[in-house]
């Protein structure tokens, strides 16, 4: 939009090409390839096969995944729950008051995520809360580090919202729970739903903390994909982390509709 000839616009493609090729889409390709292959001697991987995609979609595979997708589902849901909410608390402060609180929420991506695992880990691990050995911790673990997104992408949601339509509900006697739920929720369901797909995806690939705290029977993939390649099984691991990158697209790809479709209302 911004470039108008046609030899500039030319020169900023071959940029993006030159920087988005090497950075983003080679690393994606090479564990593409891997996937299919018995071996990679050479430039390219050969004796193509896909026997490990049987192994990735079947068995204790499939039972990780689906551990993934329970455990970011929960999370996000949580997630949202308690940004959007302390989101719409914080606009009805003060803005030193507000910064302190956005300075709370973003705390636990602002240290390492082993940090939040192992606080999480000691925090629960006595009565009354004794969530270690359990799938909660895990849950827990990944709702405190994507909370901060969710309260971030809501907090900048408001301030962008136009207060006429909340006062024109006002004005006509609607409560102020009325307002929420009509009116200011509805106007912020694009943020939300932005929200609630990007704490989906960084819940679905979250390692660090995950290692320190998850049970034997609630094994996230994540934590599959780095024991097969510990093991020296690359292959094996490559098809499983397609498959969970083909996973975290898809449920990215229906937010994305929601997300067009309440844009459109």
């Amino acid at each position: 939009m911004l470039v108008h000839s046609r030899g500039a616009r030319w020169a900023v493609w071959a940029v993006f090409l030159v920087l988005f090729v090497p950075v983003f889409a080679l690393p994606l390709l090479v564990v593409l390839g891997a996937s299919f292959a018995t071996h990679w001697s050479g430039v390219l991987p050969s004796g193509l096969t896909t026997a490990d995609y049987r192994a990735a979609t079947r068995g204790e595979a499939l039972q990780a995944l689906t551990t993934s997708l329970l455990t970011a589902t929960a999370a996000s849901l949580l997630a949202l729950t308690a940004g959007t909410w302390a989101a719409l608390a914080a606009a009805a402060l003060k803005k030193r008051y507000r910064r302190l609180m956005d300075a709370l929420f973003v705390l636990p991506v602002a240290v390492p995520s082993v940090v939040v695992g192992l606080s999480v880990l000691v925090a629960f691990s006595q009565p009354p809360m004794l969530l270690n050995g359990t799938r909660w911790i895990v849950i827990l673990a990944h709702t405190v580090l994507v909370t901060a997104f969710a309260h971030q992408s809501v907090s900048a949601a408001i301030t962008r919202l136009d207060p006429s339509y909340e006062q024109a509900a006002a004005s006509l006697g609607a409560r102020p729970a009325h307002v929420l739920w009509r009116v200011r929720l509805p106007l912020l369901l694009p943020a939300l739903t932005a929200a609630a797909g990007l704490c989906f995806a960084l819940s679905m690939g979250e390692l660090s903390a995950t290692m320190m705290l998850y049970p034997p029977d609630w094994t996230p993939l994540p934590v599959l994909i780095y024991a097969a390649t510990d093991r020296g099984a690359l292959f094996t691991g490559s098809a499983v982390a397609v498959v969970l990158m083909a996973a975290t697209l898809l449920v990215l790809f229906a937010v994305s509709r929601i997300r067009t479709r309440a844009s459109y209302r």
